[in-house]
């Protein structure tokens, strides 16, 4: 695995990133905060792996439904409460603390997202 830096994708994921940020900050209810949310988050860790490391595009889109599938159903079995964080504001912003089935959806359609975007960029 090379080690490269890719201005391109750490932009978007720089944007993503401040973008998740406002969306957790300033909505708290709605379509954007549970489902685009996490329609960009699997795009924002996509991207974030791509600025760094020169991947294999469907090998990481895979890894990162894997992932943020694992996430998910960790929220399914009560995770933060069996680890002692469920007080932790900031780690319930982050991994989350209800599961819900759309947002298996959400980051599966972000995937796709990106994915397709690949495809149309570089002829995957």
């Amino acid at each position: 695995m090379n080690i490269k830096l890719n201005k391109t994708y750490l932009t978007i994921s720089i944007l993503l990133l401040i973008t998740e940020v406002l969306i957790a900050v300033y909505l708290k209810t709605g379509f954007i905060r549970h489902t685009f949310g996490d329609f960009l988050a699997t795009i924002l860790l996509y991207t974030f792996f791509k600025s760094f490391f020169k991947l294999n595009s469907i090998k990481l889109g895979i890894s990162v439904i894997i992932f943020a599938f694992i996430i998910e159903f960790s929220q399914w079995i009560n995770i933060l409460e069996i680890i002692g964080l469920e007080n932790n504001h900031l780690v319930k912003v982050i991994l989350g603390s209800t599961f819900q089935f759309t947002d298996l959806v959400a980051y599966t359609l972000g995937i796709i997202f990106i994915l397709a975007i690949e495809f149309k960029l570089n002829k995957l």
